[in-house]
This record gives structure tokens, C-alpha cells and sequence, in this order.
């Protein structure tokens, strides 16, 4: 992941050279020499991501954006992109989630499942319908994907009133825990005391922010959400729609891949989305 940086830019060596001493161990190597099952290691994978995103919103030239969202952790990576927290601040939020998450999915057994090619309300009161389990709408990514999140029985219980509702897949995905759920409510606790301490300032433009799609510049109303993302669904849909209602007509992705921006367009075919 680091090599693509480092032929990018010498200060991208620098900023993975900070990381290494805020960590405590060679990030930057793993990320530059490691393998794919190194990457997959709790305490590589969320701060790989970040590091990726927001070094190369460091390198671009003029980097001036007239908003910034982020999905689940791509927020933290949109935080620091904006200056409302600093790029060491950022990074130990990251790594303290990492780990807080770890242990809340360490708790008990759990996943998660994207759903496709079903109404979004249809997928809500199946979830809404099962007591006996817990089980939510946990990613609203694009129209006709929605991701559900929970214990390992209830998404057992939701795929099979999923599947006889009329969903074209429910896909189990490659994850060990159900985040944005009330089974994170642990590892909430835990990010809540580390945001609480870690200073935020006004960001250079509009942050949407995961919970409920909506802009602000507000330091503290940033931090209450951040602390409530977690547990919370993430809004992706409703965000884009909120931007583009706001004036957004061209969206640029910053990150190892092309997934946001593949859904920015399924969301408004006529916009324009283009990942770099």
C-alpha cells in the first residue's frame, strides 16, 4: 500500500515515519513490504486505510474541498482531510477504535450481511421484527444495497425472512464483528473517553457525518457524533443525497480503492465520481 505513496510524494515517508513512533511498531513496513495477511491484522488494518487516505490528501496539490464525507472510518480519514484534528490525533482515535472494536467483537460471536435488490423500509421492519436476537441496519451504502449487522442467529433469522420477502442475495461478509450495532456499545464507551480528551477544531468546510447525513463545522457537534458512530448506522445513501442537494456535482474519492465513488454513481448516475 505504502509504495504507491512513497513514488508519489518524499513527504509520504515522513508522514508514514510519524506513524511508526506514534504506533510503536513498523507500520510502514507492513505497509510497504508485508503480506495481505499482515494487513489483516487488527492492528494494522483500520490505521492502513487511514494512513493511505489521508496522506494522499496531504500530497495533493491544492487540496480545497468544498465538503468531506467519509464512510465508517473513511469519517476519521474526512476529520483529519478537513483539519478539524490533527494527523497524530487522528491516527491514536484510530488505533484506540481498532482495538475497542476487537474486543467488543471478541464478546460474542457476530457478523454482518449485505442485502441486495430489496426496498430499504422492507429490510428495516424484518430487523425491527426480531426480538429474540439482535439485528440491524447497520450500512446504507446505495439503492438496493443496505448492510445489516448483529449477532451471528440474528442474521440467520433475517437472511431467511430476507430471502422469502424477495432479496436477491444476503451475502455474509468477511468481518468478525457487527459494527455499527448495539454490539459495539463497549467499545463506544471505550473511543468516547479517547475523543473526549483529543482536541477538534472548526474544519476548513462542511463535515456530513455518518449518524445522520448531515453537514456541520461545529467542533463539539462533531465529536458528540463521531462518539456516536459506532453504535449507529452509517448513512451513506442520505449523505450524498444531502450533498448533492447542497450544491455537489463532482465527487473525489481518496483512498486505496473505488468503492465510494461506484456508489456515489449508483446513487445519481449524472454525477460525476472519480476515485484517484
Amino acid at each position: 500500500m505504502a509504495q504507491e505513496l512513497y513514488g508519489l510524494a518524499d513527504s509520504a515517508k515522513e508522514y508514514l515515519q510519524v506513524a511508526d513512533r506514534i504506533l510503536a511498531f513498523d507500520i510502514s513496513k507492513i505497509m510497504t513490504s508485508g503480506t495481505a495477511d499482515d494487513l489483516k491484522q487488527t492492528r494494522v488494518t483500520q490505521q492502513s486505510v487511514f494512513l493511505y487516505s489521508v496522506i494522499k490528501s496531504r500530497i495533493i496539490r491544492d487540496f480545497r474541498p468544498e465538503m468531506v464525507a467519509g464512510h465508517s472510518l473513511g469519517e476519521f480519514s474526512a476529520l483529519v482531510a478537513a483539519r478539524a484534528i490533527s494527523f497524530a490525533d487522528g491516527l491514536r482515535l484510530v488505533y484506540k477504535r481498532a482495538l475497542a472494536m476487537q474486543e467488543a467483537c471478541n464478546a460474542q460471536p457476530s457478523g454482518m450481511a449485505a442485502v441486495l435488490g430489496i426496498d430499504d423500509a422492507v429490510i428495516e421492519a424484518i430487523c425491527n421484527s426480531i426480538d429474540e436476537e439482535i439485528v440491524v441496519t447497520a450500512n446504507y451504502n446505495c439503492p438496493g444495497q443496505l448492510v445489516i449487522s448483529g449477532t451471528e442467529r440474528g442474521i440467520a433469522i433475517a437472511k431467511e425472512k430476507l430471502a422469502e420477502a424477495g432479496a436477491r442475495r444476503v451475502l455474509p461478509l468477511p468481518v468478525n464483528g457487527a459494527f455499527h450495532s448495539p454490539l459495539m456499545e463497549s467499545a463506544r464507551k471505550e473511543l468516547e473517553k479517547a475523543i473526549r480528551e483529543t482536541e477538534f477544531k472548526a474544519p476548513i468546510c462542511p463535515v456530513y457525518q455518518n449518524v445522520d447525513a448531515l453537514p456541520t463545522q461545529d467542533p463539539d457537534v462533531i465529536k458528540d457524533k463521531l462518539i456516536s458512530q459506532l453504535t449507529a448506522p452509517v448513512r451513506w445513501t442520505q449523505t450524498v443525497e444531502n450533498m448533492i442537494a447542497d450544491g455537489a456535482t463532482q465527487f473525489i474519492e481518496v483512498g486505496p480503492q473505488a468503492v465510494l465513488s461506484a456508489m456515489v454513481k449508483k446513487i445519481d448516475s449524472r454525477l460525476t465520481a472519480v476515485a484517484l
